[in-house]
């Protein structure tokens, strides 16, 4: 209804933030906390624009329930689980799909991702946050060090923003363990496509990437 009124309320939405990005340094919030905009995650950007002109996105908030994503995204820094979530955009009457942009291998990868991290998710223990290598703690303190002081100078240091640094090393294990396996699970894709004649579904990713444990053994 606000665009029938309005058509060019997505323009001046994005102006807007655009205009307020160059007019002040806005951090990145790990807690997700969507109602408080000094500091912003992924969803709000778009959801902070157009609050801005009268339209509410995100009619429908998520909450996360599960124990292990909930310690895993708490170890990191979230701390509100009730929030805007990118998915629930495709379920909010407001909006419409008006086009799409699609590309095989990249859909391929995508699946591989999510199927690696339901898996690491089902092998987890419940309620256990990420872990990391704690002797690593104290050079990544010194990194921390020294990415504040460059953040000081508005440049970019290797441990970001809002960060700390065992949140740091929580990432980079992450991270390596979740490539380790996605990138097996890629070769064991084409394996399957290749004795099959055809490529292997979500279904077919998470069973295959249940046997990738064993080769994603090793340190960051």
């Amino acid at each position: 209804a606000a665009l029938k009124t309005d058509p060019m309320l997505p323009h001046r939405a994005a102006t807007e933030a655009l205009a307020e990005a160059r007019r002040r340094h806005i951090p990145y919030d790990f807690t997700m906390d969507h109602r408080n905009h000094e500091a912003q995650f992924c969803s709000e950007v778009a959801a902070a624009a157009y609050e801005r002109t009268g339209v509410r996105l995100w009619m429908g908030l998520s909450w996360i329930s599960s124990p292990t994503v909930c310690a895993w995204l708490g170890s990191l820094g979230v701390r509100h689980f009730e929030t805007q979530e990118p998915s629930d955009l495709e379920y909010d009457p407001q909006l419409a799909i008006v086009a799409e942009w699609r590309d095989r291998a990249t859909l391929l990868k995508a699946h591989a991702d999510d199927a690696v991290t339901d898996v690491m998710l089902e092998e987890a223990q419940p309620g256990r946050p990420l872990g990391y290598n704690r002797l690593s703690l104290p050079s990544a303190r010194l990194a921390k060090a020294w990415s504040f002081v460059l953040n000081r100078f508005g440049k970019t240091g290797p441990i970001p923003e809002g960060m700390s640094a065992a949140t740091a090393l929580r990432v980079k294990k992450f991270r390596h363990d979740h490539d380790a396996r996605t990138e097996r699970l890629l070769v064991l894709a084409a394996e399957f496509q290749k004795s099959r004649g055809y490529p292997p579904s979500y279904l077919d990713l998470t069973r295959l990437a249940r046997a990738t444990k064993r080769n994603a053994e090793g340190k960051p």
